[in-house]
């Protein structure tokens, strides 16, 4: 899941994005509004947490930016102002969720992976393929009856391939949606990743490499 976090207050923004990633999310930073937009016309998000009061562009206008477009980030406003009214006026323009400040982390965790399964292109709970049951509610994996113990980034990509199974993804289409924009792209971050998965799942292998194509599970 790729998440874009847009909030004035860089110490907040920081922790946010933080605890986010310790929740297997890659999270793209903003610190005013002319950079959220900048950033969502490059990169699709499945969520966008957005502060309402933001400098050079307006939270308001970031959401009306992005809620009609077709293939948009779900959006959670995030906000000072926490009065009926203010939540109100704040779904109206699209936002899909509202969550006043200050909030308690654990909720705004439950509230970013519950709009990610909202979208419309969003998958079902329970993901199934070669032997592997994973939910990424629960954030267990399992194989053949064997619990998997992942770290963050492992789960993350084994999460990436079901979805994209029989698919192949290729070494930057992963980068992209496990880790965030500072990773580097010619890093081997994926491959060691990559190789540190196949070993926890054991055999028989199940990822296959296409040189020049990508990963593949299945």
């Amino acid at each position: 899941m790729r998440v874009l976090v847009v909030e004035d207050a860089r110490a907040l923004a920081e922790v946010v994005a933080e605890g986010l990633r310790d929740n297997g999310m890659a999270v793209d930073l903003a610190f005013d509004g002319l950079a959220a937009a900048e950033k969502l016309g490059h990169t699709a998000y499945d969520v966008l947490v957005l502060d309402r009061d933001l400098p050079g562009l307006h939270g308001d206008a970031v959401c009306r930016l992005v809620a009609d477009r077709e293939d948009r980030p779900m959006i959670l406003m995030l906000t000072a102002a926490g009065a009926p009214d203010d939540r109100v006026s704040g779904l109206v323009l699209g936002a899909d969720d509202y969550l006043p400040k200050p909030f308690h982390f654990p909720e705004l965790v439950l509230r970013v992976q519950a709009l990610a399964r909202r979208r419309p292109d969003a998958r079902p709970r329970t993901l199934r393929a070669a032997g592997i049951e994973l939910d990424p509610v629960r954030r267990t994996a399992v194989r053949d009856g064997r619990v998997l113990s992942l770290s963050v980034k492992e789960f993350a990509v084994l999460e990436a391939l079901m979805h994209a199974s029989p698919g192949y993804l290729s070494a930057e289409r992963l980068l992209e949606r496990v880790w965030d924009e500072h990773a580097d792209p010619f890093t081997n971050t994926v491959a060691v990743t990559v190789g540190r998965l196949r070993r926890k799942l054991g055999g028989p292998a199940v990822i296959g490499t296409t040189p020049g194509v990508g990963y593949r599970l299945g």
